[in-house]
């Protein structure tokens, strides 16, 4: 996320990036170790809005730490490629030893079959935009979610939507990459100004 960083801070943005230890815990956890983070930018930021932007499993954080905590000057929030309805790919590699230790608690919750932890997940009753990609370049993964399902080699489009979000894109962009595109950054920074995105 460090490109996207510096985008938005040449378009006047003061901006945070959350590091988090993503492979140590399960998302709940993740949630409340980066509330901490985004309490301390609110207070320091107590006179403006405080935009929260999350990739991928980012944006899971995202949704878990705002159910339990929210800062008072909350403004927008984008979440780029996160598979809110999980991925089939994480269904197919979550028993494989290599992915649990590289993904951990937190990546068994990336599956589809989510009735066990639904719960750490509030309602979305905050602007929310999303940003999906489409392109895939990972012939294993899109044979495990199937080329009839539009996806960005890891979540596909429909997993990305959430009731609630106030606005939802598709862009050409892998998964792994979308951080770097600059279509996204500039669809970002439409919803962070504006609320919606640009067509």
């Amino acid at each position: 996320m460090r490109k996207f960083e510096n985008y938005l801070q040449t378009q006047g943005y003061i901006t945070r990036n959350v590091d988090y230890p993503s492979s140590r815990y399960p998302i709940e956890r993740l949630a409340e170790i980066i509330a901490e983070e985004v309490e301390d930018a609110s207070e320091s930021n107590a006179e403006g809005r405080l935009h929260l932007a999350g990739h991928s499993m980012g944006g899971l954080v995202i949704r878990a730490m705002l159910k339990n905590y929210r800062p008072s000057n909350l403004g927008r929030v984008v979440m780029i490629g996160t598979p809110n309805n999980g991925s089939q790919v994480a269904d197919f590699l979550k028993k494989v030893p290599l992915y649990k230790s590289a993904y951990g608690p937190a990546g068994q919750q990336l599956v589809t079959d989510q009735s066990t932890f639904a719960h750490i997940f509030g309602p979305v009753d905050f602007e929310l935009g999303i940003i999906a990609g489409t392109r895939t370049i990972d012939p294993v993964s899109s044979l495990i979610i199937g080329h009839r399902n539009a996806n960005d080699g890891k979540v596909t489009v429909e997993s990305t939507r959430l009731i609630g979000a106030a606005d939802h894109i598709a862009i050409v962009a892998n998964h792994t990459f979308i951080p770097s595109s600059k279509i996204m950054w500039a669809q970002a920074l439409s919803f962070l100004r504006d609320g919606k995105f640009h067509r």
